[in-house]
């Protein structure tokens, strides 16, 4: 990128927050909803009508079973979780939970796999995920965190596909992944007519339109089309699309003042940019508190952004723009001669530094097949102006890596 591009995006990002006044100078009460789930959609193919906002599980811990249960009254009845999440607690607390409320609900669970992985070990991962979940079956199971067209298409996967539907134990399938080569699985996915469902990264700071009403005039800035465009491809397909990293980042504490008391907060107008897209059926949220659900559910059946929830975004997006990694964009990629994976790099970064979540952020970052431990001897040059949206790589990766990797604890803020 540019010297030009750069310049004029830190500009425009602290002249646009210096003229947005918060609503307040300390935080607000949040407004709630005990209303509960206002909409249910149906998901592509599958013909599942699941709650609009749904639960995501990534950070739910042994002793959490209250939350599931407040989840449950508020009507939500998709359940999103994974055999690595919290190292298989996430799927004991659903599965307590919901034991003998199995026919209330929709599970969805995953496994991470490899373009080697048997069908034999994809079916042990399986069984492990349904013991927890004290269930003979999941509605859908997807292969995790995909980053590479070779694992989408290995050919023991759709052998275990078949195997698993044979014997009772899935209804459906899909991938999910938030990572830099996402757009080549999701084509590849879609065109090959492997998956029923696909969670994806998406979010108001990942779509052209947005930053278009920005940065309308400006035609230095760079916007990425690939991301609405293989979920047009999917829904063309009726594969059910399911959106997840709904907040860009989530600093919800940042956007308290701006927000006005007992009105639309940041997360419900996040959430009504993606609701309001007819191609996205819903999304997914890590629920981690009884107030985070009512303030959630409080956008539920959103069909459009109101003016407020767009003032909200755009305070957001020029705050926090310059810091947040789209994931999916990935033209940084071979920027690094060392091969390091930037994007999966900044995005376990935003586990811990904006998730408030470091434990979590470690277990993501160990998952990665090579990391950013070549930064440590790097200057920093190769990556320094690689990103099109202004993010300072050749600051992050390194301090990234102390702060992730056992050992070399930094605190980053």
């Amino acid at each position: 990128m540019d010297d030009k591009r750069r310049d004029f995006l830190k500009v425009s990002a602290v002249a646009s927050a210096a003229s947005l006044l918060p609503a307040t100078s300390a935080a607000q009460a949040r407004p709630q909803n005990t209303e509960g789930v206002q909409s249910y959609r149906r998901l592509g193919r599958t013909e599942l009508k699941i709650s609009d906002i749904s639960f995501g599980s990534s950070r739910l811990r042994e002793g959490e079973d209250h939350l599931v249960h407040h989840a449950l009254d508020r009507g939500i009845n998709y359940f999103d979780t994974a055999e690595s999440y919290t190292r298989g607690a996430s799927e004991t607390v659903i599965g307590r939970v919901l034991k003998g409320r199995r026919d209330q609900v929709y599970l969805v669970s995953k496994t991470l796999t490899r373009s080697s992985t048997s069908a034999a070990t994809m079916m042990e991962d399986l069984e492990g995920s349904l013991r927890r979940l004290q269930t003979d079956y999941v509605d859908i199971y997807m292969n995790h965190a995909v980053n590479s067209v070779s694992v989408v298409g290995n050919p023991e996967w759709q052998a275990f596909v078949d195997q698993a539907k044979q014997q009772g134990k899935i209804r459906y399938t899909g991938i999910s992944g938030h990572a830099g080569r996402l757009i080549d699985c999701i084509d590849y996915a879609v065109d090959e007519d492997l998956i029923d469902v696909m969670l994806v990264g998406y979010n108001f700071g990942q779509d052209p339109a947005f930053y278009e009403g920005i940065t309308r005039g400006f035609d230095m800035v760079a916007t990425q089309p690939d991301l609405p465009r293989v979920i047009s491809k999917a829904k063309r397909k009726d594969v059910g699309v399911v959106a997840m990293k709904t907040l860009m980042g989530g600093r919800l504490n940042d956007m308290r003042p701006y927000e006005n008391a007992g009105a639309t907060t940041y997360a419900q107008a996040a959430f009504s940019w993606v609701l309001s897209n007819p191609e996205v059926d819903a999304l997914v949220i890590s629920m981690t508190t009884t107030e985070d659900i009512d303030e959630y559910l409080g956008a539920s059946g959103a069909k459009y952004v109101s003016a407020e929830a767009r003032q909200l975004l755009d305070t957001y997006a020029h705050l926090n723009g310059a810091n947040y990694c789209r994931h999916a964009c990935n033209l940084c990629e071979g920027a690094c001669p060392a091969g390091v994976p930037i994007a999966d790099v900044l995005r376990t970064r935003m586990y811990a530094t904006d998730y408030k979540d470091v434990d979590f952020a470690r277990r993501e970052y160990a998952l990665l097949a090579s990391n950013a431990s070549p930064c440590l001897t790097c200057s920093g040059e190769p990556c320094a102006n690689a990103c099109p949206n202004g993010i300072e790589i050749n600051k992050l990766c390194a301090p990234t890596h102390r702060m992730l990797n056992p050992g070399q604890g930094e605190r980053l803020v």
